[in-house]
């Protein structure tokens, strides 16, 4: 996994959430996850990962995630990397 990518894991599993990630970082981080990522209807992205499919809505006009989405993702990935994954 590359630096960046790393970083923004740790930016998603960070207490208190962080409002302050861009999607761009997060849509990297899943395809080094192996997803893959496609566009979906309007703004929302379809992601295929761990044998399971995820539509997320792209955050505009502002290119960060809310802190909503970011919980969203932070249990998602929860539930599929172990804590030495995280790290």
């Amino acid at each position: 996994m590359k630096a960046k990518d790393r970083k923004t894991l740790d930016k998603i599993f960070s207490r208190p959430v962080s409002g302050n990630i861009r999607w761009s970082d997060i849509e990297s981080l899943f395809k080094s996850l192996g997803a893959e990522v496609s566009e979906a209807e309007g703004s929302r992205v379809r992601v295929y990962l761990f044998g399971e499919i995820r539509v997320f809505h792209r955050p505009h006009p502002r290119p960060v995630t809310d802190k909503g989405a970011v919980e969203s993702i932070r249990k998602w990935l929860s539930e599929h990397l172990d804590e030495e994954d995280r790290r």
